[in-house]
């Protein structure tokens, strides 16, 4: 067990070798000038992504490496800046040859182990019912959408203010967020209390001049694209989670974007009951008597045969069996239920009268 997990840690760390001419802005997918929240969040968002207990690319655990390497030097301001200056062979210089002090996995524990213990307030989750074909559920489908989000105003970083220079400490609370306010209750007897700073809010900072791009909202109003895929089988509302895609803050760890996946309803047509598919099939009464032979189209293009030698009564249901949806997570499929509705015509041809009356004298014989 131990030798198994040393090795797999040296196989990571080789890894690491190879990608460090990567730029890790990139690897973290941020700007230049992004501060350390921006840092901490796109960590966070990818090594969650790329975990290997998680995601099981092939590449996934050298993504993962190459995204615990590039934090572990832009979230610690003396690398950054040896790094920003000098670049890669700089930044081995000062480390003294060694590219990669941190165990990936020790990293992602710690810090999501402290999140936890720090308990980090969170933004709320958003849940919405999504709508797809049902033909998307049967052949798994990748489906792009968009959501209108707040986001942190990219020109004050979430402060609300012109610049730095513009954030001052409250003089009505000190800093502290709270004024202690004395109440009389008798004469010569008064009680002292804690209320929230009217001045500053409870923040302790006031603002001298507010940003002119978010006009000191902090946030502003975007609309992002994500991805939604849609695996086959997915059961009817099925959660999909898009963890720290929900609206940002300054004041809190942006929450989840849950979408539950729904078929349409749509009017005839299939219908879906956990892994069995259900089909209206009309025929006339001729072929309820004589019997037929039909082709259905299936949800992903191929064709099933609909063959009946006998009478089919008006309410009859034929089970086809594997025909129906696939079992989510693994190879085989249910049943298809075919339910055949007989249409009585207004009037009886000759050609009709001739065939029910030879298969009357049939039966009778």
């Amino acid at each position: 067990m131990y030798w198994s997990l040393a090795l797999r840690i040296f196989a990571l760390l080789v890894c690491a070798l190879l990608v460090t001419a990567a730029d890790y802005y990139k690897v973290l997918d941020v700007d230049r000038s992004a501060n350390e929240r921006d840092i901490k969040r796109q960590y966070k968002k990818l090594s969650r992504k790329y975990h290997p207990d998680k995601n099981k690319d092939p590449d996934a655990e050298e993504r993962f490496v190459e995204i615990a390497r590039a934090y572990e030097v832009l979230s610690d301001p003396e690398k950054r800046q040896i790094y920003d200056r000098h670049g890669e062979d700089g930044l081995k210089a000062h480390e003294g040859g060694q590219p990669f002090h941190a165990n990936p996995f020790d990293m992602f524990s710690n810090f999501f182990g402290g999140e936890q213990h720090q308990q980090v307030r969170r933004g709320p989750t958003s849940v919405s019912e999504f709508e797809v074909l049902l033909e998307n559920m049967y052949t798994g489908a990748t489906i792009d959408f968009r959501i209108r989000k707040k986001v942190l105003c990219d020109h004050c970083r979430g402060t609300g203010a012109a610049s730095t220079h513009d954030i001052h400490t409250c003089s009505g609370c000190g800093g502290s967020g709270v004024k202690i306010v004395k109440q009389q209750i008798f004469p010569g007897m008064f009680a002292q209390s804690q209320q929230t700073c009217d001045q500053c809010g409870g923040r302790g900072k006031v603002i001298a001049k507010q940003c002119d791009h978010c006009k000191g909202q902090k946030v502003l109003d975007q609309v992002m694209g994500l991805e939604l895929e849609v695996l086959k089988g997915m059961p009817e509302g099925y959660e999909v989670v898009f963890e720290g895609e929900g609206d940002e803050s300054p004041d809190w760890e942006p929450g989840d974007v849950v979408l539950r996946v729904r078929s349409k309803k749509e009017k005839g047509g299939w219908r879906r009951k956990e892994s069995s598919l259900y089909w209206k099939e009309t025929i006339g009464v001729d072929e309820a008597l004589l019997g037929f032979e039909r082709n259905l189209t299936h949800l992903d293009g191929h064709v099933v045969t609909l063959k009946r030698d006998a009478v089919t009564q008006p309410g009859f249901v034929q089970v086809i069996k594997g025909e129906g949806m696939p079992v989510f997570g693994e190879s085989h499929h249910g049943d298809l239920f075919v339910e055949y509705n007989v249409v009585l015509p207004t009037q009886i041809s000759p050609d009709l009268k001739k065939s029910t009356s030879l298969m009357s004298l049939w039966v009778c014989s």
